[in-house]
């Protein structure tokens, strides 16, 4: 700030800056449904408290006020289900700046002064106009969830809102929440375990590798590669996961080309290889336990288990050591319309398999389906299956 803006330049001169002049939210709608993506979410509002429609309760402080001049909150949710996907809504309890929530942190949270006159009817303002199916909370660390009034929230989200039937929430309410109380876990920012857990979870990453926001000084190295996102994407879903992938538009209204590629390159390879993304479940192994580039999930309903393999082997050979084939079995290559060879391994254990060519098949991750398997199912991945959740492995 000291180096390219002038001393009294403040953070509430950067809304003169942010016009959106050449945003377009059915162009934005078009590049999230090219990219393979079943639900978005917009962050309605973040820490500096700026609110993406005209909020009742942040006056001059909106996107109708001060800025685009328009609701943008209002035109993308249209936009997004328009195009048959579910709309989403981020929103930071705290705000940096709002003397509100200051002087309750003076009082060491014993008032709550900010979020009776603030946040609480806020919240309810935007939930009950745009009517989030997703709603994300953030800005969870500074106080608990009594300060935050979360409960009393929540009651009303899920027994009189507008989306009560339909809603599902994260887990960051308070200290001490995250990764505990939620629809599903957010647990921390790029939350990646690489096993299979208990619960429903979201790997929210950027595509950025420093950033959740524009950066006009970022470079190429600086972007995930497709390859990276695809691996990030598969040991996510692999593990029961689900993938939000952050790209931070310009202050133009548009998304950077480098982010409109990454989308459309997940697209294209999700067109292919999305059988085995879509509707999985976890399987018995999630990573292999002879080849780490492999990692697995399978079809709840069919049996079907679906191998990724992220690098391609030296030789054309592929050895799964996790797999326990027999006379029956089957493998086959999603986007490749021949059955490929296999050899079943002593005692039905591990199970080789012969590749076609590189040159006739994709570029990035492959995915083998395997049928017929001896260890298809487990007890502990069928309890996955049980569990009724409203998330299944969307990207």
């Amino acid at each position: 700030m000291k180096k390219y803006y002038p001393p009294s330049f403040t953070y509430a001169d950067f809304a003169r800056d942010f016009r959106a002049d050449l945003f377009n939210p059915r162009e934005w709608a078009t590049i999230f449904k090219k990219s393979g993506a079943k639900y978005i979410v917009l962050t309605s509002k973040h820490h500096e408290g700026y609110a993406m429609w005209p909020s009742t309760y942040s006056y001059n402080w909106n996107a109708m006020d001060v800025g685009p001049k328009r609701d943008l909150m209002g035109e993308l949710s249209l936009a997004v289900r328009q195009a048959g996907l579910k709309f989403g809504a981020y929103y930071s309890l705290f705000e940096w700046y709002n003397p509100l929530y200051g002087k309750d942190k003076k009082s060491n949270f014993s008032t709550h002064e900010y979020v009776i006159k603030k946040m609480f009817p806020e919240l309810i303002e935007m939930v009950s106009t745009y009517q989030p199916e997703v709603l994300w909370s953030d800005g969870d660390w500074e106080a608990t969830d009594k300060y935050f009034l979360s409960l009393p929230f929540l009651a009303w989200l899920y027994n009189e809102s507008p989306v009560r039937n339909t809603v599902v929430t994260n887990d960051r309410w308070g200290q001490g929440t995250s990764c505990k109380h939620g629809g599903y876990y957010s647990c921390r920012d790029r939350y990646n375990p690489g096993t299979l857990e208990t619960h429903k979870w979201e790997n929210a990453m950027t595509l950025d590798k420093d950033s959740w926001g524009y950066r006009r000084n970022a470079t190429l190295n600086d972007y995930l590669s497709i390859e990276e996102l695809i691996k990030t994407l598969v040991t996510t879903v692999s593990c029961g996961g689900n993938l939000l992938v952050n790209i931070g538009p310009t202050p133009y209204g548009t998304i950077p080309p480098i982010g409109q590629e990454r989308l459309e390159q997940m697209g294209s390879w999700l067109q292919i290889n999305g059988e085995a993304v879509y509707g999985s479940k976890p399987w018995l192994f999630q990573n292999d336990t002879s080849n780490p580039s492999v990692w697995y999930t399978k079809n709840a309903q069919s049996g079907l288990v679906y191998a990724f393999l992220l690098e391609w082997p030296h030789s054309r050979t592929l050895y799964l050591g996790a797999v326990s084939g027999n006379a029956g079995t089957k493998a086959t290559m999603l986007g490749y319309d021949k059955e490929l060879q296999i050899e079943v391994g002593p005692n039905n254990s591990g199970l080789t398999v012969s590749l076609p060519p590189q040159n006739e098949v994709g570029q990035w991750a492959w995915v083998l389906r395997l049928a017929s398997l001896n260890n298809s199912y487990s007890s502990h991945s069928q309890e996955v299956i049980k569990r009724k959740e409203f998330f299944t492995n969307l990207v």
